[in-house]
């Protein structure tokens, strides 16, 4: 390919529109924050056929901090503290942090995102993760001087609660030393609006004065939706999961068969004449002592007494662990 047709290929900016139309999954981290061209807001539902009718900018670096903003009824005059400085009920989710020269800039993803999901921060990485039921640690942003990642399923989460969603705003610049006619291409522009985005392409030249001659410019936004409110896994809104129980191990039979049940303790029996037919919930479950290994290698997450496997603070474990050469639990445990 000549330096001319991939110059014109480059100028198309065919490659950053298929990216920032294709599908997103969930567990994928998505740049809300770019120096190079993407900044991010968040809209309220209600505004979003209006944002996408404009390919323009609707927040800007540097917006979204505490402001007042004066209304005018008559001749007299009304002031409003507005805690994101925006009276259209615009967010932001990423804020630029400036000092003037002071202190080194930096950007700082918005408090109530993080306490939303209780997210611990990793402040030697700038890292933020989250803890599931569990006790497993899922990565959820990373933040790096000119750039933010966020997952997708968190920010959907939040943008559930919050009925908003989020629109990714980009502004991307490619440049050629050949004039828009060496190219074969038309100075102009057209706009390509969607059911979720929005953008327009920008063809100029920049005349002789400078190395850089011909450009493009694409414009826009892609607006990501919010998932159900029963999906937000905020308690009071979110549906309950149906909870999985393991079969175990529990004997074996007359004819040397092993004996299976399911640790449900809706399917067991016990001390108040529940399913009395079932194996009782105190039914001990014999493992080899080697079954502790995981939780003595990871220390700082398990802890191991006498008679207690604990997860921190999340749940614990009554077993038997003083036999020399297996490790013991009740099945209803």
């Amino acid at each position: 390919m000549s330096s001319i047709e991939s110059d014109r290929e480059r100028l198309s900016q065919s490659k950053m529109i298929a990216c920032l139309n294709r599908n997103i999954s969930m567990t994928e981290m998505v740049t809300v924050y770019s120096s190079d061209g993407i900044y991010c807001a968040l809209i309220p539902i209600s505004k979003a056929e209006k944002c996408l009718a404009d390919i323009s900018w609707d927040f800007m670096h540097g917006w979204g901090m505490p402001g007042a903003v004066e209304y005018y009824e008559g001749k007299n005059k009304r002031v409003d503290y507005l805690r994101y400085g925006d009276d259209r009920g615009i967010e932001p989710l990423v804020i630029d942090r400036e000092f003037h020269g002071m202190r080194d800039d930096y950007v700082e993803i918005c408090e109530e995102f993080r306490l939303f999901h209780k997210l611990y921060h990793d402040r030697k990485q700038d890292r933020y993760f989250k803890y599931d039921d569990s006790g497993n640690e899922h990565l959820i942003a990373i933040v790096e001087p000119n750039r933010v990642q966020i997952r997708l399923k968190e920010i959907r989460q939040f943008l559930a609660i919050k009925e908003m969603c989020l629109s990714l705003q980009f502004d991307y610049r490619e440049h050629s030393g050949y004039t828009l006619e060496e190219l074969g291409i038309e100075k102009g522009s057209k706009e390509n609006h969607g059911d979720l985005f929005c953008w327009g392409l920008f063809y100029g030249d920049l005349g002789c004065f400078d190395s850089d001659r011909a450009f493009s410019r694409l414009l826009g936004k892609r607006l990501i939706p919010p998932l159900p409110k029963e999906k937000s896994g905020l308690w009071g809104f979110a549906e309950e999961e149906p909870k999985k129980y393991v079969n175990f191990i529990i004997g074996v039979d007359e004819n040397g068969n092993e004996i299976v049940h399911t640790s449900d303790p809706g399917q067991l029996a016990n001390n108040f004449g529940a399913n009395p037919d079932a194996p009782h919930y105190l039914t001990p479950v014999q493992f080899r002592k080697q079954v502790l290994d995981k939780y003595y290698q990871q220390p700082k997450k398990y802890s191991i007494e006498s008679g207690v496997l604990r997860c921190g603070s999340l749940w614990l474990v009554q077993i038997d662990n003083h036999f020399e050469d297996r490790v013991a639990a009740w099945l209803g445990d």
